[in-house]
């Protein structure tokens, strides 16, 4: 079957397309003929070796797909060949066959088209298990979300105003803004040509929740926005800088900061992202 691989860790330049045997499934897998799979950020920090989670090389790249289930590996129940399912694969799911935990493939909904279904456990289950889980968003309250024109972000912004936040999107170009309004976010702030934090205070006060996946300057300006008993979900460093957070304005605002790595579930607690999906499913439906 075709692959493509990381035989060294590097560039994505350096990605190969391989013809390798295909994978088999062991118990409690599921064997899966993939249709289409979703591209996302942590895909080139894994080939660069800097993601939470990388393997060895040589591997197949790919944390997510969608597909029809083929083999069924032994202890698997709810599942049975010709199933459509998407799954969360960690790696593997850029090939024409994949093998997944079947406590991680779920099923598409009725309407919902394999490339659609592809992109949507990652960045749909980062934003939902930020904001309702961890977050512990509620309705009419403020949510500002940065790098709100990327893949995660925009799902942030959906995800956001289904919870009945009121959304404040924060991006550094006029289109990606464009396109968080389209998504439903109420209000919009250009960082590149507004100061984040006054923009935030002028627009309503000061902000209930951040989903802040850019780090740097924006989480800065934030915790200066943020409304006291605020929290701030830390779930990415897109600017490439890890901010330093001065603990005296923790201290005096009774604000939270929440770090949030999604994929941890899938080890730590497996019924979060179950229990999420099946929100999502709902919401979708």
């Amino acid at each position: 079957m075709r692959a493509i691989r990381v035989d060294r860790l590097g560039k994505v330049e350096d990605l190969r397309l391989a013809d390798i045997a295909p994978p088999v499934p062991g118990p409690g897998q599921l064997g899966v003929s993939v249709h289409a799979a979703g591209v996302n950020f942590a895909d080139t920090l894994m080939v660069a070796g800097h993601y939470q989670e990388t393997p060895e090389p040589p591997f197949t790249l790919g944390m997510e797909l969608a597909g029809v289930v083929s083999p069924v590996g032994e202890g698997v129940d709810g599942f049975r060949p010709g199933d459509r399912v998407f799954a969360v694969t960690g790696h593997g799911a850029f090939a024409d066959e994949a093998v997944v935990d079947a406590v991680s493939a779920y099923p598409i909904p009725d309407g919902l088209g394999m490339t659609a279904a592809a992109g949507f456990p990652v960045a749909y289950g980062t934003a939902h298990v930020g904001l309702a889980h961890r977050a512990g968003l509620k309705p009419g309250e403020v949510l500002v979300v940065t790098g709100a024109g990327g893949g995660v972000g925009l799902t942030a912004v959906e995800v956001g105003k289904a919870l009945g936040a009121t959304v404040i999107a924060a991006a550094g170009s006029d289109d990606k803004l464009a396109a968080a309004r389209d998504r439903g976010a109420d209000h919009l702030i250009n960082y590149r040509t507004e100061s984040l934090r006054d923009r935030i205070r002028e627009l309503a006060g000061g902000a209930d929740v951040v989903f802040d996946p850019v780090g740097g300057d924006a989480f800065g300006d934030c915790l200066r926005a943020v409304r006291p008993e605020g929290r701030i979900l830390v779930v990415g460093f897109a600017s490439g800088t890890i901010p330093k957070i001065p603990a005296n304005i923790l201290l005096v605002k009774n604000v939270d900061v929440i770090g949030f790595y999604w994929g941890a579930y899938a080890k730590l607690d497996p019924a979060v992202h179950r229990r999420s999906f099946a929100e999502l499913t709902d919401l979708y439906g």
